[in-house]
C-alpha cells in the first residue's frame, strides 16, 4: 500500500511483482551470515499478519539499526511499540549488542512515539539525509544503550 511505503525509505510503490518472496527468501541467509534477524509482527487472537520488524545488525561494531512497517489495519494499535521492545529485548539479550539505533521521517512523528516508549533517546535530525520520491527527507535518529536498556528492565 502506498501509504505503508511512504513511511517508510526502502518500501517501493507500486511494490514490484515477486519482490516480497524474494525479500522473505532473503531473511535466512542474512540471519545466518549474522547481518539481519527479520520478524513478522502478527495479531494474537487473528493471527493476521500486522507488520515486519528486523534488525540490520553490524556484529563488529555491537550495534544494530531497528526497522519496521505495519500495516495500515493495524496501525495505532501498539503493534510497533510492543514488537520493538521484544526485538530491542532479543538485540540485547540474545545477540549482545551494545547498542541499537533507529530512524524515522520528521513527517512521521508516530515512529518516534514508539521510540520514546522503548526507551530510545533522540540523537538529533539528519537534515535532507535521502530522497524518497524526489523529495528531500530529513529523519530524526533514536538510540538506546544496552546500560540504559537494562537500568530500565530493572525498573519494570
Amino acid at each position: 500500500m502506498r501509504e505503508i511505503a511512504d513511511t517508510t525509505l526502502n518500501i517501493p510503490h507500486p511494490y514490484p511483482h515477486g519482490r516480497a518472496a524474494a525479500w522473505i527468501a532473503a531473511h535466512a541467509p542474512a540471519w545466518n551470515e549474522g547481518s539481519n534477524a527479520t520478524f513478522a509482527i502478527v495479531d494474537n487472537v487473528t493471527h493476521r499478519l500486522a507488520g515486519a520488524i528486523s534488525l540490520m545488525i553490524k556484529p563488529e561494531h555491537r550495534r544494530a539499526e531497528l526497522g519496521y512497517w505495519v500495516a495500515v489495519h493495524s496501525w495505532k494499535r501498539g503493534y510497533a511499540t510492543e514488537a520493538s521492545q521484544r526485538v530491542i529485548d532479543f538485540g540485547f539479550e540474545v545477540l549482545g549488542l551494545h547498542r541499537i539505533e533507529s530512524r524515522h521521517f520528521l513527517r512521521n512523528p508516530a515512529s518516534g512515539r514508539v521510540m520514546q516508549k522503548v526507551g530510545m533517546q533522540k540523537e538529533g535530525v539528519e537534515r535532507d539525509w535521502a530522497i524518497k520520491w524526489d523529495r528531500f527527507e530529513s529523519l530524526a535518529v533514536y538510540s538506546i544503550l544496552e546500560p540504559e536498556w537494562k537500568a530500565a528492565r530493572g525498573a519494570r
